[in-house]
């Protein structure tokens, strides 16, 4: 193990947005000195580190300056200046996930290409230079992403109809093949330098019709047995083919006929990991963490079944935000409530989340749904 912890390092995260907020938490007991860098001076992390600087983490002039006080970088969102993450690297700073990998993620069409190169399953796709090169004779229901810049939702178009043809994102993108999915799941892997490798159990995702946001989390997913084994093994050959530092969530498709497709991944603490906060033994932040410091990776069962709800902002609210309902909520039993300090809200932003555990997952179900409706967020 080549790090040890304590403030005798400095480790620097690019965004201090909710994800950076919680990895900030997870850092504090141990201690960790932490400079954080994001373009918002009211970043939900702002108040959570010992520098926070305000500067654009897509910029390359801002990014090396602010990588020359860290020991370690990491970073809370992909949409980050990977050269100078590069430059950093060259430099002897330790960059996790590094930026070799992170310029293929950050690409979706070479996302995809990488799985087909290392023979990992995705959905059949072609990559077009801009939507007017799509074929409009081709097949429906189809998916069209953008290659980069899509993000919570943002990105992507589904295609049912001729008449979708007519409002196409703009910019390089790529057509997927729709597939006839079961269920949509998700699996967190963690590897170290060292190369140690762990999993989480997959989990379960609901996605909200209208903003292709997860609106409703399960963990465990219920899947057999077998398919969470081939979903976790999966998870793991995908993050070994990368060699990837840090931890990597895997989003798959479950189709109609068993079989495991993967969707997307996201080089990063993710959406689909904010339950093992209460859930689990080890979180998925403190096991970034871990995987970034080159410390033992912790173990990751489940210790209650949980559902997980994304706290969205109503639709029609826009401005200052007002919490409704928490009440309701902190008076429920086994529910624990992380609203990320965000001031401004708007239809679909994300504001918070709520966890909720049970004896069963479907005690779990029934009481998160009891919950859902009473905790409102407006302006």
């Amino acid at each position: 193990m080549s790090q040890s912890i304590g403030s005798t390092s400095t480790l620097g995260i690019l965004g201090a947005g909710q994800l950076g907020k919680m990895l900030a938490q997870a850092a504090s007991p141990w201690d960790l000195r932490l400079n954080m860098l994001d373009p918002s001076p009211q970043a939900p992390a702002a108040h959570l580190c010992e520098s926070f600087v305000v500067g654009d983490f897509r910029d390359e002039q801002t990014v090396l300056a602010f990588g020359k006080s860290c020991d370690v970088l990491t970073l809370e969102i992909e949409q980050v200046h990977a050269g100078a993450l590069a430059r950093l690297e060259a430099d002897g700073k330790q960059v996790y996930p590094q930026p070799s990998v992170l310029k293929i993620i950050q690409d979706k069409g070479l996302q995809k290409q990488f799985f087909i190169e290392h023979s990992l399953p995705t959905s059949p796709f072609r990559l077009y230079n801009g939507p007017e090169d799509i074929p409009r004779d081709r097949p429906l229901p189809c998916v069209q992403k953008t290659r980069t810049e899509g993000y919570d939702g943002r990105g992507v178009k589904i295609l049912r109809t001729p008449e979708d043809f007519n409002a196409l994102l703009p910019g390089a993108c790529l057509i997927e093949d729709a597939v006839d999915i079961a269920v949509e799941i998700a699996v967190i892997a963690a590897r170290s330098p060292s190369g140690e490798i762990k999993t989480y159990d997959p989990v379960e995702m609901s996605f909200h019709p209208e903003a292709n946001l997860v609106e409703f989390l399960a963990a465990p997913a219920r899947i057999s047995p077998e398919q969470a084994a081939e979903a976790r093994a999966l998870a793991e050959a995908t993050i070994e083919a990368f060699g990837l530092v840090g931890l990597l969530a895997v989003e798959m498709f479950l189709d109609t006929r068993g079989t495991l497709l993967i969707n997307e991944v996201a080089p990063r603490p993710h959406n689909s990991g904010h339950h093992t906060i209460e859930a689990c033994i080890t979180s998925q932040y403190q096991q970034h963490l871990r995987a970034i410091l080159d410390l033992p990776l912790g173990d990751t069962r489940l210790r209650s079944p949980a559902v997980m709800l994304n706290v969205l902002g109503e639709e029609g609210f826009s401005g200052p935000v007002v919490y409704s309902g928490v009440e309701h909520v902190l008076a429920a039993p086994s529910a624990y409530l992380h609203l990320y300090g965000k001031t401004e809200t708007r239809p679909f932003r994300k504001m918070g989340h709520l966890t909720v555990l049970g004896e069963t997952l479907e005690d779990a179900i029934r009481k998160a749904r009891e919950l859902q409706p009473l905790l409102k967020v407006h302006a």
